[in-house]
């Protein structure tokens, strides 16, 4: 396993060649200690995890590293569905002047789409997502205030992983001070 920065784990997500529609992810607070943790996956490349916290109201700092090659039962079982409610997406800004233009375009027509006939939510995500071109996108179990039962089973089946990132982390937390009050 190799640790990374959090940031280099999401643009080899971003550079994967598959079906965008075809991620999942959980994510919820740390067990022990400041942040975050969210774990990733697709069927066709496996599972990623990263662990991230806010340095300070506008850097998020954070360690990842791909943990599966692929997805078993056990693993998918932790895994929402397509009827979860939740969603995430991963995005990646124009390339250009041009390009924002057409993906406007294409943004326009699916929300005039959307709004001129009957449509649920999942489907209204994800025809956007897809306008917006984005790389990685699907349903999401997540909880802003606690840890969904998700997460704690993938921690659990990942055990030595999470020991590895979870100390990484904490030397970034010390190493900026985060974990200290302010004076």
């Amino acid at each position: 396993m190799r640790i990374r920065d959090w940031q280099d784990v999401l643009e080899d997500v971003v550079e994967r060649n598959v079906d965008p529609e075809g991620w999942r992810a959980v994510a919820g607070d740390r067990a022990r200690g400041v942040g975050e943790d969210m774990y990733l996956a697709h069927p066709r490349v496996g599972l990623f995890v990263l662990k991230t916290y806010a340095k300070n109201p506008y850097e998020v700092r954070g360690v990842g590293s791909r943990v599966a090659r692929r997805l078993d039962d056990e693993i998918g079982s932790y895994l929402p569905d397509e009827e979860t409610p939740s969603r995430f997406a991963v995005q990646s800004p124009p390339e250009d002047e041009d390009h924002a233009q057409s993906v406007a375009r294409r943004l326009e027509t699916v929300v005039q789409t959307h709004a001129d006939a009957p449509t649920r939510p999942q489907d209204f995500f994800d025809d956007v997502m897809g306008a917006l071109e984005s790389p990685a996108f699907g349903p999401m179990a997540y909880d802003q205030y606690d840890r969904p039962d998700e997460l704690e089973g993938l921690s659990d089946e990942f055990e030595d992983a999470e020991k590895l990132l979870d100390a990484e982390l904490e030397d970034l937390i010390e190493e900026d001070a985060v974990d200290r009050g302010f004076m």
